[in-house]
């Protein structure tokens, strides 16, 4: 079986959305799916430990180039999710792409466009799309 497109997976999600069919609970069930994948990898580092993080301030030199740039860049992050943590940051971000996906069937949009339009602007802008 292939793996499902965003148009197959959000055809999935209108079929299977009864209880949350209204705009402002999707919102707020969007929200609240977010908050919990943040919750997921605040748990992996304050509870399992698996992860840990270490923020410290991104400095760059004026005459590095992008690559030396990036490759001197860190995450912060030591260390790899175990696998009952993956698990449940996997799990998480799943239910926010599924309530991601209700919004975007309510409001009549296309993920599989958005997506398009979001990588179109990446290529055009590369390293400064982010802003």
């Amino acid at each position: 079986m292939n793996a499902p497109n965003l148009q197959a997976f959000q055809d999935q999600v209108s079929e299977l959305l009864l209880r949350h069919r209204s705009l402002l609970d999707v919102l707020s069930k969007n929200g609240q799916s977010s908050a919990s994948v943040n919750r997921a990898v605040t748990k992996a580092i304050t509870e399992c430990g698996c992860i840990e993080l270490h923020a410290t301030k991104q400095s760059f030199d004026a005459g590095t180039d992008l690559e030396s740039a990036r490759a001197h860049a860190g995450t912060h992050i030591e260390g790899s999710l175990c696998e009952n943590c993956r698990e449940a940051v996997s799990s998480e971000l799943g239910r926010n792409l599924f309530y991601m996906s209700a919004m975007a069937n309510l409001l009549d949009i296309q993920l599989e466009e958005v997506l398009n339009k979001e990588s179109k602007k990446c290529s055009t802008l590369g390293l400064f799309n982010l802003s």
